[in-house]
């Protein structure tokens, strides 16, 4: 079975609503939004469909229609942080204008919806565009000594309004891989906020993943030089690596609502259990996303330096040795001869 790639994955009224805004309308993303109560689930579904509409002008089609609509409002925040996001990767001229703009459009729809933790989680994804920490609200000092000072300030009303989410946390991760200088933050600081963010993360909680986070990018940034440790992958066997991936998978994947499970987490988890050989429980997550898959981390942790698939081979291998391990351990009924 090959995989689907899909930014819905098994979200089929999320499914319906990218079509159509990929066809410029946008009534099916409005109706989503207005029956969307979780709000784990309202954050990661703005958040997918504003990575679709980014490159259209239809959230300001609707939001000029629907001038009151409190969603039509946020959803354009959120188009906005996209774009800038984007000028900032790509190194474009005009990036100070369009944070400019996506920093407005959050702080409107702060104001006008105060319980509402997305506009402080796009407020908080424009940090990583602020390379040398020149806003004060990206450089305030953490309560954790061994972390650097960073948009500690933006995470906690995050947190005060939707407690523990997903991407608040992740945002913060990125920010501080976006530093200028090893000692503003980089890679260490990832580590250590991924490790404390384990150490007290619920039950339930896909933050336990952290730690599983930042050894992917160590791979990626030591790809980036051109050549990976000899014994990078070991680590994933060995504790306290191997530890917080088995933590994750009995307190996180095992406990956890299916239906609220991104799925680039579960990649990540299936990945870190093969990595360790903890064949059986990757087995486990790879069925559990079937029939669909993501390119991370498994683009970012392919060794070979010919072909390009997008990790595609090296995620069919890891899914295939996982589940035939499965297969022949797996207890069978009935007396063995």
């Amino acid at each position: 079975m090959y995989p689907v790639y899909h930014p819905a994955g098994s979200d089929d009224d999320l499914r319906v609503a990218l079509v159509e805004l990929r066809a410029g309308r946008w009534s099916a993303a409005r109706n989503l939004l207005s029956t969307t109560r979780s709000l784990v689930l309202r954050t990661s579904r703005t958040q997918v469909l504003a990575v679709a509409a980014a490159g259209s002008d239809v959230m300001d089609v609707w939001l000029a229609e629907e001038p009151d609509n409190y969603d039509a409002q946020i959803m354009r925040a959120r188009v906005l942080v996209e774009r800038a996001l984007r000028a900032h990767r790509q190194l474009h001229t005009s990036v100070a204008e369009f944070e400019t703009r996506a920093r407005h459009a959050a702080q409107l729809a702060a104001h006008r919806a105060p319980h509402d933790p997305v506009p402080w989680v796009c407020l908080l994804a424009l940090a990583q565009v602020d390379v040398r920490q020149l806003r004060p609200e990206h450089r305030m000092p953490s309560r954790e000594p061994m972390l650097p000072p960073g948009p500690w300030q933006l995470l906690g009303e995050v947190h005060r309004r939707d407690p523990f989410n997903r991407e608040a946390f992740h945002r913060v991760l990125q920010a501080l891989l976006s530093r200028d200088g090893p000692a503003n933050g980089g890679l260490a600081a990832v580590f250590d906020f991924g490790r404390w963010v384990a150490s007290w993360a619920p039950a339930k909680s896909p933050l336990l993943l952290l730690p599983a986070y930042a050894q992917v990018e160590q791979c990626r940034q030591q790809m980036q030089r051109g050549r990976v440790h000899p014994l990078w992958r070991r680590q994933w066997a060995e504790d306290p690596l191997h530890a917080y991936t088995r933590n994750a998978f009995h307190h996180w994947f095992k406990t956890a609502d299916p239906a609220l499970r991104s799925l680039t987490d579960l990649s990540h988890l299936a990945y870190a259990l093969w990595a360790g050989h903890q064949f059986a429980e990757a087995a486990e997550v790879f069925t559990s996303m079937e029939p669909y898959a993501t390119r991370e981390p498994w683009s970012s942790v392919d060794e070979r330096l010919l072909g390009d698939d997008g990790g595609q081979e090296l995620m069919l291998r890891a899914r295939r040795e996982s589940l035939a391990y499965a297969h022949r351990t797996a207890p069978r009924d009935g007396p063995r001869p």
